[in-house]
This record gives structure tokens, C-alpha cells and sequence, in this order.
């Protein structure tokens, strides 16, 4: 029964490791992609806390997906301000970001 939860955390990591390396032009597709592959981490955490009977591997899931929500809204809104400065999102002339 642990196996079948494995190959489903091996999936999503390797999804969203692809999602990563194949879309570098979309920030959107960027950070949704980091956020599986974070979501695959937690997700395991989870899985061996049920399995080795370790409540403190929930403590720390629950505060990864905390931090993982607020990296992925600091992303979105530094997204956000970028479009209404340039008017259109391209990842490669983000280095005019620097200040």
C-alpha cells in the first residue's frame, strides 16, 4: 500500500522537475511547477509520518506549505508589478528588475 503512494510522489516530483526544465519562457507555468515539486516533498513527508507513526513530520509539512504559499504569492505579485511597469511578461529582459 506505501508503494502505490510512492509512484505518485515519483510522478508529481518528476512532473513538475519537467514542467521546470521545459517551460523557462513562462513564469506562471515556472511556479506552478516548483510548487508540485514542493507539494511531491510535503506529500512524502506525509506518507512516511503515517507510515513510521512521527507526528512531527506533519509539523513540518504543515509549515512547508505555508512557506511554499507565501513564496509562490511573492512570486505572483513581483508577476504582477513587472506587467504594469513593461506591459507584457518575457522572462528575459527581467534583468531591468535589478535596483
Amino acid at each position: 500500500m506505501y508503494y502505490k503512494y510512492l509512484i505518485l510522489v515519483v510522478l508529481l516530483f518528476l512532473l513538475g522537475s519537467w514542467g521546470i526544465i521545459l517551460n523557462r519562457g513562462h513564469f506562471i507555468i515556472m511556479i506552478v511547477s516548483i510548487e508540485l515539486v514542493l507539494l511531491s516533498t510535503f506529500f512524502f513527508f506525509l506518507i512516511n509520518s503515517k507510515e513510521i507513526d512521527v507526528l512531527i513530520e506533519q509539523v513540518y509539512m504543515i509549515m512547508g506549505l505555508t512557506i511554499a504559499a507565501a513564496e509562490s504569492s511573492i512570486g505572483l505579485a513581483i508577476l504582477v508589478a513587472y506587467y504594469r511597469i513593461r506591459g507584457t511578461i518575457v522572462l528575459k529582459s527581467f534583468s531591468s528588475l535589478r535596483g
